[in-house]
């Protein structure tokens, strides 16, 4: 038996979410064809997280237990030629029987990309949110710095039946940078809510706009009352950017460490 950890990127525009749902397109439901065909059946596979319908990922995490003995590098050809050209494998290796891709995680990374320009781009259309008012990033970033740390982040998350014990998450990254008209929010944490980083984003702009003072953050996470925070952000600027995991030998993305 052995333990395979693949890394992919795909593009969530047509795709709703990772998770196979019963009457709709999900990027499990695809990659577990691709491995059927390969393999000869669909083994039961394990994804990092869930993410939204019309999220992205630039790299996202499965495990797989197999007893078939094709070699790595053959494994990521062959998957790479019967997966649609909005999902792509970029590496295959072996991993402990005991890794999980979920929840041996020991934190994500996420980036929310926002084109601040005037006349939108065709060619970010769902890949991006289309923000035509001006933002200074600078004033965001400061603001976002609040997030840093460990709280309770119920202010930023859609509920969905959990503990309140549940919502404590620890960030280690939040910061806003603009290349050109493309401004981007990064924030890293141990784990992430349900719609969290949509919401933190939300708030921003709403900072942004001058409906929240620039020091608003540290009394909306205090009130943990969703309503204090801003809206949901739309999920076409939301993608997955780093799956950290604690190392298990040799190089590459598994051996990362949370943080920047």
């Amino acid at each position: 038996m052995r333990n395979l950890l693949f890394f992919i990127r795909y593009d969530g525009r047509r795709y709703h979410g990772w998770q196979v749902q019963q009457n709709a397109l999900a990027v499990q439901a695809v990659f577990q064809e691709a491995l059927r065909r390969v393999l000869g059946a669909a083994p039961e596979i394990k994804g990092c997280s869930r993410t939204d319908s019309g999220v992205h990922a630039l790299e996202y995490a499965v495990s797989m237990k197999t007893e078939s003995g094709i070699p790595c590098e053959r494994l990521l050809r062959a998957l790479n030629h019967f997966l649609p050209g909005d999902i792509a494998v970029t590496s295959c290796r072996e991993a402990p029987l005991s890794f999980h891709a979920r929840y041996s995680c020991a934190g994500k990374e996420y980036l929310y990309q926002i084109w601040n320009h005037p006349v939108r781009d065709p060619f970010r259309e769902g890949l991006a949110l289309h923000y035509w008012y001006p933002l200074d990033e600078a004033v965001l970033n400061r603001a976002a710095q609040d997030f840093l740390g460990a709280h309770d982040f119920t202010s930023f998350c859609t509920l969905d039946g959990r503990a309140p014990g549940d919502f404590v998450r620890t960030v280690t990254r939040a910061e806003v940078f603009r290349e050109g008209d493309l401004v981007t929010f990064a924030v890293a944490a141990d784990g992430f809510l349900y719609n969290m980083v949509r919401i933190m984003v939300g708030t921003l702009l709403r900072i942004a706009q001058g409906k929240f003072p620039p020091d608003a953050i540290p009394g909306i996470l205090a009130a943990r009352d969703r309503g204090r925070a801003g809206p949901t952000a739309p999920a076409c600027g939301l993608y997955l950017h780093r799956v950290f995991y604690p190392p298990f030998g040799g190089e590459g993305p598994a051996a990362q460490a949370p943080g920047r």
